[in-house]
């Protein structure tokens, strides 16, 4: 596209088209953007009547371009672009109107660069001038001044060990070639062909040299090629000898060849000889933790020592006492942590007479009762029969080395051991599955640097990782490694980098990325390198920006969707340099309140809070609360003192303490993830920046085969219905929807919807026919672990105009509504709601991994005893186990029809009033389902609570409520349909035991006056069609809970054997009772903006 032209904008984003059009407020104003579906083609965008045609020009074969214009009017072809805008200036040619006003580019406006006094190292900006005569001499200026920069440093080098020949070249390429380099820089051409021309005759014989070693190189890696049979076949065509290519393209091929020749000739050797590289199969040591047990009122000293490796935990009264009193792996049922009292855990075991024991301790502190969680999930881990794992770790690491090499020791890094949510001692021998290691200003080699991670990660935990992936821009870096054990369930890796550097053509800024599929679980890792300065936040949403539209990784079928929603998790870290907004003058100010350890003040007016609470950048991403100290600008060698001021020319440069190291997350909705640990470290001091962990734990699926028989297995189905979509957008044309799922054969579409204009300038476009979507798997187990990425486009130009997600375990048990936020590059476009109705075949999903761990209120705990009925200890938070920083999903409650939420009554209950037939089967409490299908009872009015996975700072709520996004009030309450037969309290029931609680969304609904009502557990895991049974589902249908609630009734001793959180084996059928409300259980969580209803 010629960009000289005015109209020709290149590739701004379809929003900011119209917004431009919008501005010009002319009938006939025009522009042509790059086109956002097809590459190589374009896009005409004109104005009439306020709204914004969009045209798309297409080449053919013959590059030639011509317009998609009205049905009848003779196609044209053109050469060149401003052809087309020359014809197109005649009316009557098929368009809305003809082009009559050019709409003119918006040049970038960078912020103010640091004064100096020495001239630009690097070619400076296209700004614009008054005229062309005062361009060409402000260019002419900048190329001179460059090229003298140049030749005077030469004069202070000494060039006497260079040849005569490469003397000159040198000197005559600083001397005239960078002034022709700067000046096609400068008219968007980035490819320096001078500097290439220089390169190619400096390495004029390394150039001849690497094409006559190569060919041996690859004979010799061929045939120390494990994958090849003895017998090989023809040689085929060299690809190497080709002496067009760059010689950095070459060195790199030759470098990455020579190392692969030397990882396959060790292990060739070293697999001959049985070596092992010196180190042994990972083992956890045997940890002993002190805790204290209360019996009668009395405190006593315990110890319960944890052998991972043997799957036992024992109990004992002093260190060394005997271990005759144990418990296996698969004796041990649950871990249930205490909410009030963050150092209490109970230990659910089962006994060799097959009784329930519940246990009840107390560490000595929170992060002991974390570790020795980690230690038995670990344990279990270790010892479970499933063939594959559902729940896996990772590992986040960001750190700008300020261009020095790292010290001897990192492992605190690696360990998460520093400041803020850390983890204990006691975990520092547990492997995660993946480290993902993002570097900034690294000055090492990517092999340097690698086998430098590896060694430490190969002395902390015995296990020599795999490199799954590595990619460098300049001097970021990202590296991905995985345990070996995860080789073969690694697939579909791919890497790319995206420069934002100066004309978005220098690496020194920008992004690189890798993206994987995990068994059938996608992963996004994104580390960036956002532009530096405290003034630059705009340019630096920017970046983010064009990271997120031009970083190509995942799913290349997923072309309409970005990044933000190609992975079931997306992992964004770096170091992105957004700073604390407070003025110079209040340096010293910010420094007492770091050394008093008082940041809410600071966070306050951290920039990166306020860009994503103005919906500016990283919309919907999830970060967890940062309890430590501003990572940067450290005195080098030392952590007790910030260096926020630097001598400059002009004057005093102010660097103040900020917190530009983050970790940002994204996942779709109900999966599993939970932030063990966020902080940083205190002991790595070679650079101005602290390096930053963080580790989570996510959920995972598995490449799926059914057990079912595929003849005889009843065929599922997905139904979305009722779709309605408010688009903010002035185009005037028609809209679709597409679905795009692994879980689909192809992608499907709906017809045309029909618009209504609304008053607010926005599109209601309603899409009345139901769309009958077909599984590939119609298994439960699979289909509730699978999404449905939706897209609305126009039928114009094939583009997106808003992206989302739902999670088909949101329709697990009935007909569902849903409303979500649409988005396109990053932006709220729009919303989108209707409903969802699944339909599986026969089967009940298998419990997870991550349903090991719960969290109790202590304000339920009935009277202890040895044995009694556990299903009222059951009164424990479920879960919502979805991610309310995600597009803002919500189901809704309300009428018949109208989806569900965690806190209503079943509609095929009998309400309060109407009683319960047989009192027999009456259940005694509400069950809430956590979205893995399990059940816990719940109280009646219970508030949810935003994170309680580790509690080492006490309460998220205070955080979440400034931290999240303003625009997320959309929300997702699950379903609680069961059948009536469910209700019979059957001692064959499958167990359900709840997850463990982490972020939540509550229900926009308002709450009425609370109205008890009764629920049991299902075992019918077919689609529920709603129905309108007498019980609950008419005018005096339960209402919600309200916040406020009667105390509960005195609890009956427990008779621990009925637990409905237990396996089935052991469990009694459910006894009469009245509902136990749970007091507390979920406060509530205010969101920024709206009160909480």
């Amino acid at each position: 596209m010629p960009s000289s032209q005015p109209w020709c904008h290149g590739n701004i984003t379809r929003s900011k088209a119209e917004d431009l059009l919008s501005k010009a407020a002319r009938d006939g104003s025009f522009l042509i953007r790059d086109s956002e579906s097809i590459p190589g083609a374009y896009a005409l965008c004109v104005l009439y009547q306020n709204c914004v045609y969009t045209y798309r020009i297409l080449p053919n074969g013959d590059k030639k371009l011509s317009v998609q214009a009205s049905e009848g009017v003779p196609i044209r072809f053109f050469t060149m672009l401003p052809e087309l805008v020359e014809a197109y200036n005649s009316p009557n040619m098929g368009l809305i109107t003809h082009l009559q006003y050019p709409v003119q580019r918006e040049e970038e406006m960078d912020d103010e660069q640091e004064p100096t006094n020495n001239p630009p190292q690097l070619p400076p900006r296209n700004i614009p001038a008054e005229s062309k005569e005062s361009e060409s001499k402000t260019s002419e200026q900048a190329s001179k001044s460059l090229s003298d920069t140049y030749l005077m440093r030469l004069q202070h080098m000494d060039l006497s060990t260079l040849s005569e020949e490469h003397q000159v070249a040198i000197q005559e390429y600083f001397r005239t070639s960078i002034c022709l380099d700067a000046e096609l820089v400068q008219n968007g051409k980035p490819n320096l062909p001078g500097l290439k021309k220089l390169i190619m005759a400096v390495c004029k014989n390394l150039n001849s040299e690497i094409s006559r070693i190569l060919p041996t190189l690859e004979m010799l890696h061929r045939a120390l090629d494990q994958q090849l049979s003895p017998g090989i076949g023809p040689f085929p065509k060299q690809i190497f000898v080709d002496s067009g290519q760059s010689v950095s393209c070459r060195l790199e091929e030759l470098t990455k060849l020579l190392y692969s020749i030397e990882d396959k000739a060790k292990s060739s050797v070293f697999e001959s000889v049985g070596y092992d590289g010196g180190h042994r199969k990972s083992l956890i040591p045997v940890v002993t933790f002190e805790v204290k047990q209360e019996s009668l009122g009395i405190s006593t000293k315990m110890f319960l020592k944890v052998d991972v490796e043997c799957g036992k935990i024992y109990f004992k009264k002093s260190k060394d006492g005997p271990e005759d009193k144990y418990f296996v792996h698969n004796k041990i049922l649950q871990l249930v942590k205490s909410q009030k009292m963050h150092a209490k855990l109970i230990i659910v075991v089962e006994t060799e007479k097959e009784k329930i024991l519940r246990k009840e301790f107390v560490f000595n502190d929170t992060k002991k009762r974390e570790g020795f969680c980690q230690l038995l999930q670990q344990m279990k881990n270790k010892h479970s029969e499933k063939p594959e794992p559902d729940m896996i770790t990772v590992f986040i690491g960001t750190w700008n080395m300020g261009n020095v090499g790292p010290p001897h020791n990192i492992n605190s890094w690696f360990q998460c051991k520093g400041q803020g949510k850390t983890q204990d001692d006691t975990a520092d021998h547990i492997p995660h599955d993946f480290y993902v290691i993002g570097t900034q200003e690294d000055p090492q080699g990517e092999r340097e640097w690698a086998d430098t991670v590896k060694s430490v990660l190969r002395n902390i935990t015995n296990i020599s990782f795999k490199q799954v992936a590595i990619h460098t821009l300049w001097s970021i870096r990202i590296v991905v490694l995985a345990k070996p054990e995860h080789e073969n369930r690694i697939s579909h890796v791919f890497s790319d980098s995206v420069k934002t550097g100066i004309a978005n053509t220098l690496g020194n800024k920008g992004a690189v990325g890798v993206s994987f599929m995990f068994g059938g679980t996608s992963f996004g890792f994104v580390n960036s390198h956002l532009t530096s300065g405290s003034e630059k936040k705009l340019r630096r949403n920017q970046n983010y920006a064009s990271i997120l539209r031009f970083l190509n990784l995942g799913d290349k079928k997923l072309n309409p969707f970005d990044i933000t929603h190609r992975f079931t998790h997306l992992f964004w870290l770096g170091d992105l340099n957004y700073r604390v907004e407070f003025p110079s003058s209040e340096a010293e100010y910010i420094v007492t309140k770091i050394k008093q350890q008082q940041y809410q003040e600071l966070l306050n007016k951290d920039q990166l809070s306020m860009e994503r609470n103005d919906r500016k950048v990283f919309l919907h991403f999830d970060e967890e609360e940062i309890t430590f100290a501003p990572t940067y600008r450290f005195e080098r060698d030392t952590r007790e003192k910030y260096a926020y001021t630097k001598a400059k020319a002009t004057g005093t440069k102010y660097n103040l303490p900020s917190w530009c190291d983050r970790v940002l997350r994204k996942s779709y909705p109900l999966v599993h993830v939970v932030c063990q640990a966020y902080g940083c470290t205190n002991d790595i001091m070679t650079s101005d920046h602290s390096p930053v962990f963080a580790s989570f734990e996510v959920g995972v699926t598995s490449q799926f085969v059914s057990k079912q028989d595929p003849n005889t297995a009843s065929q599922g189905g997905i139904q979305i219905m009722n779709c309605v979509a408010i688009l903010t957008t002035k185009s005037k044309t028609k809209f679709f929807i597409e679905f795009h799922s692994s879980c689909l054969e192809k992608t499907m579409k709906t017809s045309e919807g029909e618009n209504t204009e609304q008053s607010d300038g926005s599109i209601k476009v309603w899409f009345g026919n139901q769309v009958e979507l077909t599984p590939i798997i119609s298994d439960p187990e699979y289909l509730l672990d699978q999404h449905i990425l939706i897209c609305v486009k126009s039928t114009d130009c094939d583009e997106s105009h808003g992206e989302g997600c739902i999670a088909l375990r949101a329709a697990q048990f009935c007909y569902s509504e849903f409303q979500i936020t649409l988005t396109h590059h990053g932006e709220k476009t729009g919303t989108l709601t209707g409903g969802i109705q699944l339909r599986t075949s026969e089967g009940k999903p298998t419990e997870k991994l991550y349903d090991f761990i719960k969290i109790e209120r202590d304000d339920n705990v009935p009277p202890k005893g040895k044995c009694g009925d556990v299903s009222k200890f059951s009164t424990m938070q479920a879960h919502d186990i979805s991610n309310p920083c995600y597009v803002g999903l919500s189901f809704r409650s309300g009428n018949v029809d109208r989806g569900w939420s965690y806190s209503m009554p079943p509609r095929n209950l009998p309400s309060p009033g109407q009683g319960v037939k047989d009192p027999k089967k009456a259940p005694h409490d509400f069950p809430t389902r956590s979205p893995t299908g399990k059940a816990c009872s719940m109280g009646e009015d219970e508030k949810v609570s935003e994170m309680f996975d580790n509690p080492l700072y006490g309460s998220m709520v205070k955080v979440h409520s400034q931290a999240k996004d303003p625009q997320q009030t959309d929300h997702l309450t699950p379903t609680e349909f069961t059948s009536s037969k469910a209700a019979d309290g059957d001692a064959d029931r499958p167990p359900v035991p709840a997850p463990r609680n982490r972020s939540f969304t509550c229900s926009e609904n308002k709450p009425h006056s609370p109205t008890p009502s009764t629920l049991a557990p299902t075992t019918n895991k077919k689609p529920v069609v709603p129905s309108r049974s007498e019980g609950g589902m008419g005018q005096n249908r339960p209402r919600l809970p309200n916040k406020s609630r009667q105390e509960p009734p005195t609890s009956k001793h427990r008779d621990y054997r009925d637990n409905s959180e237990l396996p089935s084996k052991h469990r009694l059928p459910a006894r009469p009772g009245p509902p136990q409300p749970n007091k507390d259980m979920h406060p509530d969580v205010p969101k920024p903006g709206r009160p909480v209803n």
